[in-house]
């Protein structure tokens, strides 16, 4: 391999490091929002999280595309950017969890409203003493579980 070779794989790896880097330091801190009970504190900066997701996403898929872009580089700069991808994996976990556990507790809170919304009016009867139906609350509630 050139030496131009070696440079250039060497410099994509450390800019995939940095990037999964800042990856996972991002969403470390949005788990860590989630985990603190602050989701609004993840919102506030889900826009930037989403583009360096995108980012990496592109990346990844060009690297597998054409994985011998990196193989000039040296064995210990590779290590590193399996290290920095192990560290990810990790924290990508760590940050579905906290994600799911928001999502369980939004739904239970949107389904006890929903309850409690139904339960105050009351269940219809559908005719009344002159024979006639009555006019029932035209309001709905809906509760999708899909979403």
């Amino acid at each position: 391999m050139t030496d131009a070779a070696t440079l250039n794989a060497t410099a994509r790896i450390r800019q995939l490091v940095d990037l999964t880097d800042r990856l996972s330091a991002r969403l470390g801190a949005e788990s860590k929002a989630f985990e603190a009970r602050r989701p609004q504190d993840a919102a506030a900066t889900l826009s930037e999280t989403q583009e360096l997701a995108n980012v990496y996403r592109r990346e990844s898929a060009q690297l597998k595309a054409n994985p011998e872009v990196l193989a000039a580089a040296p064995a210990s700069e590779r290590i590193i950017l399996i290290r920095a991808t192990e560290a990810f994996e990790a924290v990508l976990s760590r940050h579905a969890l906290a994600v799911e556990a928001a999502r369980i507790i939004s739904e239970g809170l949107v389904q006890t409203i929903a309850a409690e919304v139904a339960g105050l009016r009351g269940t219809p009867s559908a005719y009344g003493a002159s024979g006639k139906a009555h006019a029932g609350d035209g309001r709905a509630v809906a509760f999708n579980r899909q979403a």
